[in-house]
């Protein structure tokens, strides 16, 4: 599996305000002892974001696993089927891990780690343009920013 990456910038200004929540993610899969792959972000309505990663502890070999993000249903975690940036990620045995459209990404590495499952929720819709979430993750951006 190639080293972990965070996704690099994407051309639509409102998927892109998504990059510092997925890279977020990516460092706090690999602070959890997860082997994070290759990530990028999606196409939009909804807007999503897959990580490529591995569990060094797992015996899983020969399948690469990925957690997808979307902003309606959270994240999900299953076994690599196809995707790459601008096309839909396709999992197989896919399991929603809960807490929201955007939990705190130890919350999510916690949740994946411990195999939480939760049914499947649509949280908010995509045309959901002013309910906090942009303005969560634009809050995000700038603090991760400042750190660096």
């Amino acid at each position: 599996m190639p080293k972990y990456s965070a996704p690099a910038a994407h051309p639509d200004a409102w998927v892109d305000i998504t990059r510092a929540y997925i890279t977020a993610a990516v460092e706090a899969l690999r602070d959890g002892g997860l082997t994070a792959g290759p990530s990028w972000l999606d196409p939009r309505n909804p807007r999503d974001a897959t990580i490529i990663f591995a569990d060094p502890a797992s015996n899983v070999s020969g399948q690469e696993l990925a957690l997808v993000w979307d902003e309606v249903t959270g994240w999900r975690q299953g076994r690599f089927q196809s995707g790459q940036q601008g096309q839909r990620t396709v999992l197989s045995d896919a399991s929603y891990l809960g807490g929201g459209p955007l939990p705190a990404v130890r919350e999510m590495t916690a949740r994946l780690r411990a195999g939480i499952s939760a049914p499947r929720r649509e949280y908010r819709s995509y045309t959901d343009t002013r309910d906090g979430l942009d303005d969560a993750l634009q809050a995000l951006g700038g603090a991760l920013q400042e750190q660096n």
